[in-house]
């Protein structure tokens, strides 16, 4: 056979491979002896934020057993939703997925969108993250007994800021602390910044008094002094901070934040149980042991209809934190 010949032959071979638009990028590959395309991951936060070091910390893990991501997209709004309407209209696309989280539950509470997480495809909860308690180093507050007292006394003296809208994680802590040490959380301000990488200048600078935040942002910070640890809000210690937990300082208060991974809707049973079985391979490893270790997370694996069932539940938390029944 010539050389035009096995051409003509090879076409007409991949048009009964391929679909009218587009081959499958099994068949590429066979055919052309191209690797299968990487996956794009979407951090729905500011660069630095949250979501980004998770995304980040995926594609570094993943790397290592052999799952290639080809791009972290970093595309901000509305405390994630920018990001699930983005993933809710790539029906079908195996190669995309969301990095999420409580923020994400939270933000849904409060803001119009036009898809809900029940649009998309739950893929696993990797890792969960506790709060802490941050003001500036110049700050007269000391102790978590300091900050409390002032609290009581003058609610609305005191400006918080979080890097999440009220009902995401750094909003749902302060509102529990609030009750917790008894104050009413809507007698003192909250502000609201797009992750870490927006909060940080505000707390250094003392526009703002006190931050609730998740730890692995604050690390370097907390390390060097720039800001001071009061509490975290875990059931023990974080290594590397120096800051008593609340119990330890008589607040009978627990709180984590979490972080998952969504698809997008549309996928084949065999693709979700891939990623799900990527996920499990990941969170297995020795590199993931020492990425929880350097930034304050727990491994938190939960998968498929499991994962689908503790969305639903944290989204009966994040409205019965933001509206809480009343008696009578």
């Amino acid at each position: 056979m010539n050389r035009r010949l096995r051409i003509s032959a090879l076409a007409a071979l991949l048009a009964v491979l391929c679909t009218a638009t587009a081959c499958s990028a099994g068949v590429s590959a066979m055919v052309t002896g191209a690797e299968e395309p990487g996956l794009r991951v979407i951090a729905p936060s500011v660069a630095g934020g949250g979501y980004d070091l998770t995304a980040r910390s995926l594609a570094r893990g993943w790397a290592a057993e052999g799952v290639v991501v080809d791009d972290v997209l970093v595309l901000p709004g509305s405390g994630g939703v920018v990001g699930l309407n983005r993933l809710a209209l790539e029906q079908g696309n195996d190669r995309l997925l969301l990095v999420m989280g409580l923020g994400l539950v939270g933000a849904l509470s409060t803001t119009p969108s036009d898809h809900e997480i029940a649009d998309v495809t739950p893929i696993a909860r990797l890792v969960t993250e506790p709060e802490v308690v941050l003001v500036p180093a110049a700050s007269p507050l000391r102790t978590l007994d300091d900050l409390t007292n002032a609290w009581r006394q003058d609610p609305a003296a005191l400006q918080f800021a979080g890097g999440s809208a009220e009902g995401g994680p750094d909003g749902l802590f302060r509102t529990q602390l609030a009750r917790t040490v008894g104050v009413d959380p809507r007698a003192s301000e909250y502000r609201v910044f797009d992750g870490g990488g927006e909060l940080l200048p505000a707390l250094l600078t003392g526009e703002v008094d006190v931050a609730t935040t998740g730890v692995s942002e604050y690390l370097d910070q907390i390390a060097s002094g720039t800001v001071r640890a009061l509490a975290v809000s875990s059931s023990e210690r974080v290594d590397g901070i120096d800051a008593p937990t609340l119990r330890e300082q008589g607040v009978d208060l627990d709180f984590d934040n979490w972080r998952g991974i969504l698809a997008p809707p549309g996928l084949p049973p065999e693709r979700v149980d891939r990623l799900i079985a990527d996920v499990t391979a990941l969170v297995g490893s020795p590199l993931w042991q020492e990425i929880l270790a350097q930034n304050g997370w727990r491994d938190a694996l939960l998968t498929g209809d499991d994962f689908a069932s503790f969305l639903r539940e944290q989204a009966d938390l994040v409205r019965s934190t933001i509206d809480p029944p009343t008696d009578g």
